[in-house]
């Protein structure tokens, strides 16, 4: 049963064992592999389920945009090195912030499912107002107050997916309703906008009311633009992630649901509500702007984290990250498992063959692939503990009959149960993992030491002569 293993010293069945745990590092990279390509079936899949529903949502606005005149004066040089000047007249922009404004956000979550697949959607709404208001020194920002054509202002609002707005968006100007248009107006960007007339707006502040519904995934941001935005945010969904730029003053969790609110000012912001550009430079989808194009870092940005307040409908239980973070640990599997049939070999005088140290590392690697196709199917919990007994039970009967004694296999089997379990201490611990597992190598490091330390490795050393 078996193999002969000669007059091979200690330190050579120590490198013949080392040398198949390193062998094993290939299939064990092959079930990464097989992780990762799981991982990005699983990703096509999430937007294939939300395709055509919305996509992360970032909202912002609303904001007014004030078309003016400019006098800009060209220079070039000429014939005999002459300096020619040219002044001419283009339209800018202004867009002016509102002062404050208060947003009330409620999210619906759904799930959805096709195959072993599932996303979160939701349906969500932004009601609230905003005040707007001329500043008492226009001048500073060289726009002079007699250019401003306020017939043809445009009040904008941003959506980064429009896809997902609602059928009948509500909008109001002291009362008054406003017809909406697609787009960004005259700039460029997404989501709509309404031509008003800011002429009212002249010597008092103007009141805009707004209300509408839109469809998204995954997540929830806000692009702040005003001199205090209020937002206050609520859904039924239990575990949100906050993120972005700024985090909720206040907020409630609970198995019910969760409530967040957040304050936000334009010193924060570090940007004045009053801003400058070309005609058309303004995109409420765009990156980081420069300071004369403050509002071109509002909506596509948010996900880059600048300026912004997000909420993420997280899954409780990420498998593939916990499943990654398992297949890390494989090689402290196949580590103690070769260590004890080792100690079994050296001490106990029971050899073992290299073929029989590779068919229970095989075994081990199998593990990971097991947890992998369960998981997908019954959650990892379930998967885990499945394909834990499967591997520890198919060891210990192997290992039983390989070293000829099902007390020894039992102590395998209890090894790797005890590996197991303490892997899966591990995975759901984010900030002590490092220290616990450091410890173990610690304890089993020396528990190997002690043991051999009358071991003669080389196998060299002389037995003295008889007296």
């Amino acid at each position: 049963m078996y193999a002969s293993d000669g007059q091979k010293s200690p330190g050579r069945k120590l490198l013949l064992a080392i040398l198949i745990g390193v062998a094993l590092a290939l299939p064990l990279f092959s079930v990464w592999l097989l992780l990762y390509d799981r991982q990005s079936q699983s990703d096509e899949a999430r937007s294939s389920i939300t395709e055509g529903w919305g996509g992360p949502q970032a909202i912002s606005g609303p904001v007014l945009v004030i078309p003016y005149r400019s006098t800009t004066t060209e220079t070039s040089v000429g014939a005999n090195n002459a300096t020619l000047s040219r002044t001419r007249e283009v339209v800018r922009e202004l867009t002016l912030e509102p002062e404050a404004v208060d947003i009330a956000s409620k999210v619906a979550p759904e799930v959805r499912k096709r195959s072993i697949y599932e996303a979160v959607v939701y349906d969500a709404t932004a009601a609230g107002s905003a005040r707007f208001a001329f500043p008492p020194d226009l001048a500073r920002y060289g726009v002079d107050p007699a250019t401003l054509d306020l017939a043809k202002a445009e009040l904008r609002f941003g959506l980064s997916d429009p896809r997902g707005l609602g059928a009948n968006p509500r909008v109001r100007i002291d009362g008054r309703p406003v017809r909406l248009q697609p787009g960004a107006g005259s700039g460029s960007g997404r989501g709509f906008f309404a031509f008003v007339d800011a002429a009212p707006l002249t010597g008092k502040s103007m009141v805009v009311e707004f209300a509408y519904e839109f469809r998204g995934n995954s997540s929830l941001t806000l692009a702040p633009h005003a001199g205090d935005t209020h937002w206050a945010v609520s859904s039924a969904w239990p575990h949100p992630s906050f993120g972005g730029s700024f985090l909720p003053g206040s907020r409630k969790l609970g198995a019910d649901g969760f409530g967040a609110d957040y304050r936000i000012g334009n010193l924060a912001l570090g940007r004045s509500l009053v801003s400058t550009s070309d005609k058309g430079a303004s995109d409420i989808t765009a990156g980081p702007a420069s300071p004369d194009t403050r509002y071109a870092e509002a909506v596509a940005a948010a996900a880059a984290g600048q300026n912004n307040a997000s909420i993420s409908l997280i899954q409780p239980v990420d498998l593939y990250s916990r499943i990654d973070r398992a297949v890390k640990y494989g090689f402290l599997f196949i580590g103690f498992t070769f260590l004890t049939l080792l100690m079994f070999d050296i001490i106990g005088g029971i050899r073992v063959s290299a073929v029989e140290y590779l068919l229970m590392g095989a075994a081990i690697v199998l593990f990971f692939v097991l947890l992998l196709a369960f998981a997908e199917v019954i959650g990892f919990t379930a998967a885990y503990i499945v394909a834990s007994a499967a591997i520890a039970g198919l060891n210990t009967a192997y290992s039983a009959a390989v070293l000829g004694s099902w007390k020894r296999g039992y102590v395998i089997g209890g090894l790797l149960i005890g590996l197991y379990a303490v892997l899966y201490i591990l995975l759901g611990l984010e900030a002590f993992s490092l220290l616990i597992g450091s410890i173990l190598l610690f304890a089993a490091l020396a528990g190997v030491m002690y043991a051999t330390r009358r071991i003669d490795w080389s196998g060299t050393a002389k037995t003295e002569p008889a007296a």
